[in-house]
């Protein structure tokens, strides 16, 4: 999708200028590359950065080993599958409080505190595993609790984005952090086979550990990030009103609705299983699971284009319309290879819409809310796919594993088209126009002022930090 603007905008932080007729070819080729000025900008988000990658990497080998020794501990698919029950509640508890306890607390150490406990559950896994007779129930138990302290890290990890890097620089922020999770999520799978296969379960435990403390000592080196000014104690009241300041912005209200519907009407990854029977092809079961990601991927790695989009809720809707066709799709042709094409489309088209939510909320949200926000967007990315992989369950057992996929690809995209027409503030949002983006940016600009000026007092002078609390 193309952008039309009556002018030219200055180039961004960290963005070539308009290139010569002789060069024009090679700087687009480099404008599809990952923009990297937030790593050159930020010390901060090149830390984070690294170690969020190190603890992806981690926990995906648990992702893969922890259901793989409760089904041969127990040899059942029941449960197995009660792993996401298990899981669900406090993911939405937590998350929603973590939200509040990241606009109340520095969330440098609120990140670090919940990573401690995260890889202390690991150490749990590794030691249950190493006893003579492994117990199942430690498993559901680290299963809650890490469920638990992951919903409340993300909304303090999504919050301090926006204090790391440049105003301008969020969007290319969202893209490289999405490529982070790519790279884990299928490196992360891929090794945890091989590993689990030839050296054991406690290898692929020992290895989570090594990640996590790997991961501490990264973020230990970044700077402190406090409240803001004034902010409140975490309780309930504070939640509803972060809940309120949502429900009155409905251009980004729109941008949860839109996700909730792709994911609970076309997220039919619970019946892969049975759609790789239907289509013969048992072998490629696991190349279902990956085609997504490696669609992610491709994106992230050309990303760099993203920096140059405005209208952030149209790109939010035309991606999620993408994702409910490609799926589409996938349930209607009988040829694998084509499936998996398209389960890779989906999957990239994912990626741009998770590019755009993650930078319209980091331009617009104030800063004293950005924590609380960051929870009801846990809501937002975790429940859908929960929900949609029940409605997937449940359609393909009452009609067709292949009538699941395709119907819900197409009711992706009528719910996506009925939401864009009844939240015309998401298709209308320009980052260069909107108020909120201007009223962010402006305030952003005023505390790095305020710091210069306190740096530059007498006695008070200091190295320049690229981190803005």
């Amino acid at each position: 999708m193309t952008e039309p603007a009556p002018t030219v905008p200055p180039p961004s932080p960290g963005e070539d200028p308009a290139p010569s007729a002789p060069s024009s070819s090679p700087r687009r080729a480099r404008a599809l590359l990952p923009d990297l000025a937030p790593w050159r900008s930020s010390r901060d988000f090149r830390l984070m950065w690294c170690a969020g990658l190190v603890t992806t990497f981690g926990s995906f080998l648990t992702l893969v080993a922890l259901p793989l020794q409760i089904k041969e501990l127990t040899g059942s698919a029941l449960a197995v599958g009660a792993i996401g029950a298990v899981e669900l509640v406090p993911l939405i508890v937590f998350g929603l409080y973590g939200g509040a306890l990241a606009d109340a607390m520095d969330q440098r150490n609120l990140i670090l505190r919940t990573e401690a406990g995260l890889g202390l559950l690991a150490v749990i896994l590794l030691v249950n595993t190493l006893l003579p007779d492994p117990v199942v129930w430690p498993l559901y138990l680290v299963a809650g609790l890490a469920s638990a302290l992951t919903g409340m890290q993300r909304p303090a990890l999504n919050a301090i984005v926006p204090r790391v890097v440049p105003h301008d620089l969020l969007a290319p922020a969202a893209a490289l952090n999405a490529l982070r999770w790519q790279v884990g999520a299928i490196a992360g799978p891929s090794l945890a086979g091989v590993i689990i296969a030839y050296a054991g379960l406690p290898w692929a435990y020992a290895l989570d550990v090594g990640t996590f403390l790997a991961s501490l000592t990264l973020v230990v080196g970044m700077a402190p990030s406090p409240a803001s000014h004034g902010a409140s104690k975490p309780s309930l009241r504070g939640i509803v009103e972060g809940g309120r300041y949502a429900w009155s912005r409905k251009e980004l209200l729109g941008t949860y609705a839109v996700d909730l519907a792709a994911m609970f009407f076309a997220y039919p990854v619970a019946i892969f299983p049975f759609l790789a029977d239907d289509l013969d092809a048992p072998w490629a079961l696991g190349l279902m699971y990956a085609a997504g990601s490696a669609g992610s991927l491709v994106v992230s790695l050309t990303s760099g284009w993203t920096s140059r989009m405005h209208r952030h809720g149209r790109m939010v809707v035309t991606a999620a319309a993408g994702w409910g066709l490609a799926m589409a799709c996938a349930g209607w042709v009988d040829n694998v290879w084509l499936v998996l094409l398209f389960l890779a489309v989906a999957g990239g088209s994912d990626m741009v819409s998770g590019i755009f939510r993650s930078a319209m909320w980091n331009q617009t949200i104030p800063d004293e809310l950005r924590g609380r926000l960051a929870g009801i967007e846990v809501l937002s990315y975790s429940v859908g796919p929960q929900l949609g992989q029940v409605r997937a369950g449940a359609m393909a057992s009452l009609t067709h594993v292949r009538v699941s996929v395709w119907s819900g690809g197409l009711a992706c995209l009528g719910a996506v088209g009925l939401l864009a027409l009844a939240l015309p503030g998401l298709m209308s949002y320009d980052a260069r126009t909107d108020e909120h983006a201007l009223r962010t940016r402006a305030a952003r600009r005023a505390r790095e002022q305020e710091q210069e000026r306190a740096r530059d007092l007498p006695g008070g002078r200091q190295e320049p930090s690229a981190t803005a609390p």
